[in-house]
């Protein structure tokens, strides 16, 4: 009976300590799965639970940038710039909300999936849009700027996955920001000419020329 006394009052702190490590491996995990800034979920973590929404046929892919953002850092601070990137970013996640995921791919560059299963996409993102323009502080509302969005329904284009369809939301946003328009959809008709599925000078693209696709 001793021996189980001691044995116990040994392996029960080395338990207790085990629990304690794993929970904060698991803490560890997840902040490095999120963006320190905004709390959104980083490049790689968006990208594993994008990819399993892209398994239904309802999801939409959309590539959100914020337009000036550069002025915005060099005319008000970069305390501003991030206030900006942090109000942005709370309102894609409430966008999207529990079914869908946002993140943030880097910068002033974010990227969301979702499921639209009443087709109400291009009216919701037209709201979207709307709250995205209002000032990220009411105090300050100088500090303020819009944001292009692109998208696109994955069932437009099946058998892609999800870096074909990020492209082809990334030429569509950047139409819309050429032409400030706000928000353009993929699919509906030759965008802009891209380089390898990116537009040229962006991440992932290559010096061979291709056409945005129809």
């Amino acid at each position: 009976m001793n021996t189980l006394f001691t044995t116990l009052g040994v392996a029960l702190p080395l338990a207790a300590g085990w629990s304690g490590h794993v929970l904060w491996l698991r803490r560890r995990l997840h902040t490095a799965r999120r963006d320190p800034l905004t709390g959104l979920r980083a490049r790689d973590a968006f990208t594993h639970r994008a990819a399993a929404l892209l398994c239904d046929e309802r999801a939409v892919v959309l590539l959100a940038d914020v337009d000036d953002f550069k002025q915005i850092n060099d005319r008000h601070g970069h305390a501003a710039g991030d206030a900006l990137l942090k109000a942005t970013a709370d309102r894609l996640a409430h966008y999207v909300g529990p079914d869908g995921v946002a993140g943030r791919l880097g910068g002033d560059e974010f990227a969301a999936v979702v499921l639209d299963p009443h087709g109400t996409a291009e009216d919701l993102l037209a709201a979207l849009h709307a709250v995205l323009a209002r000032p990220a502080d009411p105090a300050h509302p100088a500090v303020r700027t819009t944001v292009s969005l692109g998208w696109v329904r994955a069932a437009d284009f099946p058998g892609e996955d999800l870096s074909q369809l990020l492209g082809r939301a990334d030429e569509a946003m950047y139409a819309a920001k050429q032409a400030r328009a706000g928000i353009k959809r993929a699919g509906l008709g030759r965008l802009f000419a891209t380089v390898t599925g990116r537009r040229a000078g962006r991440r992932g693209a290559r010096t061979d020329t291709s056409e945005a696709a129809a």
